[in-house]
């Protein structure tokens, strides 16, 4: 069982939980940044389920971990641990439009069928040149350094491209050893860099004006619209713990920006590629 959380800042423990670490070191690094408690309504701090047949039933554990900072308008890991069935850390940071930041991604998923992996910097506007190029040039040489390691993890739908960098890190591995080898080293390090050079951007960061600050915002709904849209877990976790249940945790805790900005629309004009 995980251990009891009262608070979106509470340590999560799930006994067996592969991606423990990266999360470990996620919060960790966070500190200096003085986080305060995210808002997370109880029922999606902690949730168990279950999976499998009814003589083999696996215990499912999910559990919330999210903070705010003051340019950081929500930073919050999805925690999955399902046995054989899952194991998902799925982490995003999402800054204030106020800050001229990408968005940080970090999607770790072990399923029956392999290891799905994947690290970004997210563009809220992949063609603006001045919120992607000073991002790309510090982004691209970490990149470059770990993907010669890795297998590609194949094309991605033409629909999800305006939403990635070109320093996506993508990868599939299989089952085994080898592959545990390679997520304890290569992949907790080009996790630790990635998270490292996000959170010198942010400590950089200065505030924009407020014309830049709307362009900002109507690029990070349409990327949280787009999220909730096609989040790729909601088939997961609705098998886990129900529809009602997981449509109410995709839109109002891991991609709840709308809640916040209710009355400024999506200009779906603008190019994003």
């Amino acid at each position: 069982m995980t251990a009891p959380q009262s608070c979106s800042l509470d340590q999560v423990r799930i006994p067996g939980w592969r991606w423990q670490p990266f999360l470990d070191h996620a919060v960790e690094m966070l500190q200096a940044l003085e986080p305060a408690a995210y808002p997370v309504p109880e029922q999606f701090l902690q949730k168990t389920g279950s999976t499998g047949s009814k003589a083999q039933p696996v215990v499912v554990q999910t559990a919330t971990w999210a903070c705010q900072t003051n340019k950081l308008r929500q930073v919050r890991a999805a925690c999955v641990e399902a046995g054989p069935a899952a194991s998902v850390l799925n982490l995003v940071i999402n800054p204030h439009c106020r800050f001229d930041l990408p968005f940080f991604g970090a999607d770790l998923v072990t399923l029956p069928s392999g290891h799905l992996l994947a690290l970004d910097l997210q563009p809220v506007d992949r063609s603006d040149s001045l919120h992607t190029q000073p991002v790309w040039d510090r982004l691209l040489p970490i990149f470059n350094s770990w993907k010669p390691h890795l297998p590609d993890g194949g094309p991605i739908p033409a629909e999800a491209e305006p939403y990635f960098s070109p320093a996506f890190l993508w990868t599939r591995l299989p089952l085994g050893a080898a592959s545990d080898e390679l997520i304890s080293t290569v992949i907790f390090q080009a996790f630790a860099e990635y998270l490292k050079l996000y959170l010198q951007l942010v400590d950089e960061a200065t505030p924009v004006a407020d014309d830049r600050s709307a362009i900002l915002l109507n690029g990070q709904k349409r990327y949280t619209c787009y999220r909730a849209e096609k989040d790729p877990a909601r088939g997961m976790l609705g098998r886990f713990h129900g529809a009602e249940w997981t449509e109410t945790y995709i839109h109002e805790v891991l991609f709840d920006l709308d809640r916040h900005y209710p009355d400024q629309n999506v200009d779906q004009s603008r190019p994003m590629a």
